[in-house]
């Protein structure tokens, strides 16, 4: 919505003002936090639809960004990656509940399996430009 020079950045979804705010106002010229620390494990972004994490993971790669991680876990899809300061990001969509996967008993049976990043992109080419 607004950056603040290379200080600040919000960012929101839908028009709102802003839903996160990002600055270095307190942490400028600081090393990253220690890897194994108490701390923000990772930020999570929940996208509505499959085709809008198609949509995302194709500006990652146009851009260049470095990818960490993909995963298919079930009930969801997920691309990982790290903010220019090293913080975790999952970029994630949900598949429909009745989707998820269930044992005999009906019990939920996530797991993590590579994610199918070929067929992600083969979304809807014309959304994805």
């Amino acid at each position: 919505m607004v950056t603040y020079g290379d200080q600040a950045a919000f960012i929101s979804a839908g028009g709102y003002h802003h839903h996160i705010g990002l600055n270095t106002w307190h942490s400028k010229g600081a090393s990253p936090a220690p890897e194994y620390a108490p701390g923000l494990y990772h930020t999570a972004i929940l996208y509505p639809e499959r085709k809008d994490l198609a949509v995302a993971l194709k500006r990652l790669i146009d851009a260049k960004y470095p990818v960490t991680g993909a995963s298919d876990h079930g009930v969801s899809e997920a691309i990982y990656l790290n903010d220019p300061d090293g913080n975790g990001v999952e970029l994630y969509w949900d598949r429909p509940k009745e989707d998820w996967p269930v044992d005999a008993e009906g019990k939920l049976t996530m797991f993590t399996r590579r994610l199918d990043i070929e067929g992600l992109l083969s979304l809807n080419h014309d959304s994805l430009d």
